[in-house]
């Protein structure tokens, strides 16, 4: 079983990057819109707080979770927005302290996770590690729109090896979401880390094949920036395909980001 301990001190050390952003801001900052159609900076933080929690209750409390993942069947659409308005109505120092406290609980419930456990999830079940990097790459996504919302430039870190391997195990979720048959054939992805070393995934002889620098592909598979405004490649019509649909978040398909026409 894949020992959680790395990745749990990255989702640690992410979330403390976007608390130090959002911790000295004035109360009208908070209401700031970002690039998510009717979402605040407050609304981010509220949504990773609501989040959080659900992830909390499924490694501590499954009977709590099932009645989550109830109130998300009846409205399939809305209870991602529901849980960030239930909230966001807190004032921001509240909000922030809400935030802190959850995901520190969640913190520690992850660490006495008995190794082998799996705890429920709006997908297929979830092990301690799994459960960190989905937490991991939820909060880089949302820490994204904060970050744009503020004119703040955020240098990529070696944590985005997590988020561009929840980017490429999703794949055939991505094509399932859009009602799409998922390719037979894996895929090959060569992405260029921020320090250079080149991640790999997928047989190195797949004739399929994406490759550019692993922050595009970690910005295109969170749906946080269009693929025109992208320095990714796709060789191959599935491939290819697949940068149009990638989506490594549970839900259903994403509205994704206008294209800036500013291809990088």
């Amino acid at each position: 079983m894949a020992d959680p301990t790395r990745v749990i001190d990255d989702l640690c050390a992410e979330s403390d990057e976007l608390d130090r952003l959002v911790a000295g801001l004035a109360a009208e900052e908070w209401g700031r819109r970002t690039p998510a159609a009717g979402w605040t900076v407050a609304h981010q933080i509220a949504h990773l707080a609501w989040t959080d929690h659900s992830a909390l209750l499924a490694v501590t409390d499954a009977d709590g979770f099932r009645a989550l993942v109830e109130g998300a069947l009846n409205a399939p659409h809305t209870f991602v927005d529901d849980g960030a308005e239930e909230y966001v109505r807190a004032a921001p120092a509240e909000l922030l302290a809400r935030w802190r406290e959850g995901r520190a609980a969640l913190e520690k419930a992850l660490r006495r996770a008995p190794a082998g456990a799996r705890f429920p999830w709006y997908g297929p079940p979830m092990s301690a590690a799994s459960m960190a990097t989905a937490r991991l790459m939820e909060t880089w996504a949302h820490g994204q729109d904060v970050a744009d919302a503020l004119g703040v430039t955020r240098p990529p870190t070696g944590r985005l090896r997590h988020v561009a391997w929840i980017g490429v195990r999703t794949r055939d979720f991505a094509y399932a979401a859009h009602g799409l048959t998922p390719p037979a054939e894996p895929f090959r992805v060569e992405l260029t880390g921020p320090d250079g070393e080149t991640w790999t995934y997928g047989p190195e002889d797949a004739t399929q094949r994406v490759t550019g620098p692993a922050p595009d592909f970690c910005l295109l598979v969170t749906q946080r920036a269009h693929r025109a405004d992208l320095a990714l490649t796709a060789d191959g019509p599935d491939a290819d395909r697949w940068l149009d649909i990638a989506q490594a978040f549970a839900g259903p398909p994403g509205e994704g980001r206008e294209p800036k026409g500013d291809a990088r």
